[in-house]
């Protein structure tokens, strides 16, 4: 069965900064026609960034669209032209501080299939070492760490409950567990 919607025509609705909204009308494959709403974004990393006593970095900051704080592992969106490993190396540094000396890619996820393209990479920093934060302008986070068997549980009670982190914790649970392969880089 063949379940692709081709474009027929498209819309742009908003340009933002960095994310922009279409709206599409579509064939669908039944034949009738009708209209997509999505957000094209640049893609983001995340990184699960572990120091050499084994605990997670994480990042409290709070999240406007919500309405609430989160704790969250830290991640960033792609700048253009800049490699995805590129950006987990700057955002690690900027927002938390730490330069890692090993980098593994874990793999790549779609949060928000359903309405966005945005996709996360996932890398793991290891081998950490502390410097100073270099912040954006207008960004404000407290960088904590936690025993990774901690942050586990914390994706159970809640605490951690967006849906980069708790992916990033499933697959980092999986390699370090052996079942789930990364690459060096």
């Amino acid at each position: 069965m063949d379940l692709v919607e081709k474009r027929l025509s498209s819309e742009l609705v908003y340009q933002g900064g960095f994310i922009s909204v279409r709206k599409d009308r579509v064939a669908l494959p039944d034949g009738n026609e009708s209209s997509r709403e999505y957000i094209l974004h640049p893609g983001a990393v995340a990184v699960l960034a572990i120091t050499p006593e084994g605990e997670l970095v994480l990042e409290r900051q709070y999240r406007y669209p919500a309405g609430r704080e989160f704790i969250e592992i830290p991640a960033g969106k792609i700048d253009p032209d800049e490699a995805p490993e590129l950006t987990a190396r700057r955002e690690l540094l900027e927002e938390t501080g730490y330069r890692a000396g090993r980098w593994t890619y874990l793999g790549t996820a779609h949060p928000c299939i359903g309405y966005s393209n945005e996709k996360i990479s996932y890398y793991l920093a290891q081998e950490l070492m502390l410097s100073e934060r270099q912040l954006d302008a207008g960004e404000f986070l407290e960088v904590l760490t936690v025993p990774l068997d901690a942050a586990m549980n914390m994706t159970l009670t809640g605490e951690i409950c967006d849906s980069k982190s708790i992916v990033g914790l499933h697959w980092l649970a999986a390699y370090l567990g052996g079942r789930m392969r990364g690459v060096e880089i």
